[in-house]
């Protein structure tokens, strides 16, 4: 390990947890664009792009905030905190791409994927806002709460809009989708309460544990979350969703 490495790690010790999601975030991104190397499908080709696109961003994402470049502090109430705004601007990119990947998966039409796309956002930034607030912690617990409320209704429309779509298609594809809606479900809902008991919000977590904490969160939900669907028979398989056109079609 360099002098450098270790200065880092001396200043910032939960910059541990950083190294190794970039290194996780890294070998993942490998890995996808070797299993795509070579496919010629368009609609594969779709799917691998996103996919490889999520760990790649965390990676560069990770490796700033090991660096350094992705943190600030923020002060409120006599209390500095240290505050990982790179997380977001990862999130910012990455949970869409994700999303996008389970509306394609499901056929979803232009106006579901912006409804997705839009709510995901406004719950990231609204987020990132409350970890910059530095008015009083209420303030910081009021932008807690839109946010979660957004993605009450991001959840919502997953399990409505999303879900009811599968429904009619082939086992593979179904079962898919209902396992990679589920890994958000079960991944994401722990998010916003890593962000209350840590240093964000309550302070019951400390800042190293918060960050191991994400890490694994978000290894998971990233890299996990690739290797079960390009793994699958929807994706690399014979097996497809009906287009609207073979919906059409089979109705006549």
């Amino acid at each position: 390990m360099s002098l450098a490495a270790l200065q880092i790690l001396s200043e910032r010790p939960e910059s541990i947890w950083l190294g190794i999601g970039f290194v996780a975030m890294l070998l993942g991104t490998f890995y996808f664009i070797a299993k795509g190397w070579g496919v010629t499908d368009p609609e594969q080709q779709e799917f691998y792009i996103l996919t490889i696109m999520v760990p790649a961003i965390a990676a560069a994402s990770y490796l700033s905030m090991f660096l350094g470049f992705g943190v600030t502090e923020v002060e409120v109430g006599g209390r500095v905190l240290d505050i990982y705004w790179a997380r977001y601007a990862d999130w910012l990119f990455t949970t869409p791409l994700l999303l996008l990947d389970l509306a394609l998966l499901a056929n979803a039409d232009r106006n579901t994927i912006y409804a997705l796309v839009l709510t995901d956002a406004f719950m990231i930034v609204t987020g990132l806002v409350g970890a910059l607030e530095n008015n009083a912690f209420i303030f910081r617990y009021v932008w807690w709460t839109v946010s979660t409320i957004s993605f009450v209704f991001l959840l919502y429309m997953l399990f409505g809009a999303l879900t009811s779509r599968v429904e009619d298609f082939d086992e593979d594809t179904k079962t898919t989708f209902i396992q990679l809606r589920n890994i958000v479900l079960v991944l994401w809902v722990f998010y916003p309460i890593v962000w209350i008991v840590g240093t964000e919000g309550a302070g019951i977590v400390p800042l190293f544990t918060e960050t191991l904490l994400y890490m694994v969160l978000d290894v998971t939900a990233k890299v996990g979350f690739g290797f079960i669907l390009l793994r699958s028979r929807a994706i690399v398989g014979d097996s497809s969703a009906p287009t609207p056109s073979a919906e059409g079609e089979a109705a006549d």
